[in-house]
């Protein structure tokens, strides 16, 4: 019998319980913490938990028995080999002869003195167990679990509680069926606090990944980088975390840090879904719903017949006519790589980009217009890439965008950095990036994590309307530089080469072609 000692302690041990397991994240660990607790407060030599599935069946999550020294499931890494117990049998009958299956049916709890001389319950496969191992299964205690609605999700079984004093093998007391079942409430309730928290997780990363897919479905060149951005900057985070030596040293992510980042990796970009198509899929310098590089070539066509003409009229003679055509030809291929804003454009292709701006043509209109108009001009012009100014702008308020869209939501305590992870992968470490010219030490560590993968992964992505993906050489080279120019953190740059983070990125999303051997002392920034 208990002293008032005892259930005091037992007691305290109860509310400890119930603290931990209200703390736990992890499933898993949560089902084995509730069975370990239950073995604890009523001194069981082993335990089984089962959880309800879809109303039919009993299936063992956790086994555990000290004497045989047994763990399977939960945190252990040891398989269940055995079947789900049926709640119903044939022509859908309850099975009421196995316990489990009773208790689950009923609500009820069963407290059993003896399994071989208990009457009403089929307890043959634990006998069976027993001839295989020797063991001698006696006292059982199965309490139904049930959540804060009175559902039954699943059962905990209790086997052979051990007298602490003598060691002997005694039925399971009224007190203890009593903690047992207090103890069940208590994790029923946590467990199904930690489901509805996954399930409300699941839902709201399927909403993330609902929009990444509007993004994708509206700019395929794109939409690969949005799920390659958040990988490429877990991989970094992680190499941080676990680096020994450098300024970074004792940075350390909780597995809440690391969901926190991730969720901001996969929202980084979600201002997108505001950017016109064409403007993000800009293939070429004359391109906006189509590339008006052909309404160009139409003009150069229209500029030889009329040579042509002129020549038959007796105005030009035969090598003038010639002359021309030759000229136009030329100037339509000049005009055709120009557009394809694959190279930088020097002072002298500006030049003749404006000279044949001042050519003159007889529009279908009949009346003489310039060859080029002023906003063709303006796109034919852009040094580099093919974007003007005001296009740039456009595409960069993404970012404004995606802060807006992020500030706005209710964020819980442990995802309130999203908007600030997510909104800072622009920056720059000298602060000459956008939209806040935020400097380094302004800036988390995770926002500039993200700041290298953004970058990374669009140096060497092969999916780009306007480029292709560079090679591993080619992108660490442009990164060095990144980094000696102030346009991204040094520290997380060394990070970056000295655990190869590169190297593993590469080898899960570029083409091998892409996978160069690469030198490391020719790269910029790097010590070796």
């Amino acid at each position: 019998m208990l002293t008032v000692e005892d259930l005091f302690t037992r007691l305290e041990q109860l509310n400890a319980v119930g603290a931990a397991l209200s703390q736990e994240r992890d499933i898993n660990a949560l089902l084995e913490k509730i069975l370990l607790a239950a073995k604890g407060i009523t001194n069981a030599d082993g335990g089984t938990l089962y959880r309800l599935i879809d109303g039919e069946k009993l299936q063992f999550e956790i086994v555990l028995n000290d004497s045989l020294k047994i763990a399977l499931g939960g945190t252990s890494g040891n398989p269940i080999s055995f079947y789900p117990i049926k709640l119903y049998g044939e022509a859908n009958q309850p099975n009421t002869s196995m316990v489990a299956a009773y208790a689950a049916l009923t609500g009820n709890a069963v407290n059993i003195a003896d399994a071989y001389t208990a009457d009403g319950f089929d307890f043959s496969g634990t006998r069976n167990f027993d001839k295989k191992t020797g063991y001698r299964s006696t006292s059982f205690l199965t309490i139904p679990m049930r959540d804060h609605e009175n559902e039954i999700i699943g059962v905990l079984q209790l086997l052979n509680r051990i007298e602490p004093l003598t060691g002997k093998v005694t039925e399971f007391s009224d007190a203890d069926q009593r903690l047992a079942e207090s103890l069940a409430s208590q994790a029923a309730i946590a467990l199904t606090n930690r489901s509805l928290i996954l399930q409300l997780e699941q839902l709201f990363e399927s909403f993330i990944n609902v929009m990444n897919t509007a993004i994708d479905e509206k700019s395929p060149y794109t939409g690969g980088h949005c799920q390659r951005v958040p990988s490429l900057t877990m991989m970094l985070a992680d190499a941080v975390t676990n680096t020994t030596e450098g300024p970074l040293k004792d940075f350390r992510m909780t597995e809440k840090d690391r969901y926190e980042l991730k969720i901001a990796g996969l929202l980084h970009d979600c201002g997108k879904v505001t950017t016109p198509v064409h403007v993000v899929d800009k293939a070429t310098k004359l391109e906006t719903l189509f590339d008006r590089v052909h309404m160009v070539d139409t003009r150069f066509e229209v500029l030889k017949r009329d040579a042509e003409i002129a020549m038959l009229r007796g105005e030009i003679p035969s090598a003038e006519r010639a002359r021309r055509v030759k000229q136009f030809d030329d100037d339509r291929a000049f005009l055709r790589k120009a557009n394809v804003g694959g190279e930088f454009m020097r002072e002298e292709d500006l030049a003749r980009v404006r000279q044949i701006a001042g050519y003159r043509w007889v529009d279908v209109n009949g009346c003489e217009a310039a060859f080029l108009s002023e906003e063709e001009v303006k796109n034919l012009t852009v040094r580099a890439g093919t974007l003007t100014q005001e296009e740039r702008e456009v595409i960069n308020y993404h970012i404004v965008a995606t802060i807006k869209m992020l500030e706005t939501l209710p964020w819980p305590k442990h995802l309130r950095n999203v908007p600030e992870y997510a909104g800072g992968h622009h920056e720059r470490m000298d602060g000459k990036g956008y939209p806040k010219g935020l400097k380094r030490e302004e800036m988390s560590v995770q926002a500039r994590v993200m700041g290298i993968a953004d970058i990374f992964e669009a140096l060497t992505a092969r999916d780009r309307p306007y480029k292709k993906g560079k090679t591993l050489t080619e992108s660490l080279e442009i990164l060095g530089k990144f980094k000696l120019n102030g346009h991204i953190d040094p520290d997380l740059f060394d990070v970056f080469i000295r655990e190869k983070v590169y190297l593993k990125y590469a080898e899960q999303f570029m083409n091998p072609e892409q996978i160069d051997d690469v030198d490391l002392s020719r790269i910029p920034g790097v010590s070796v």
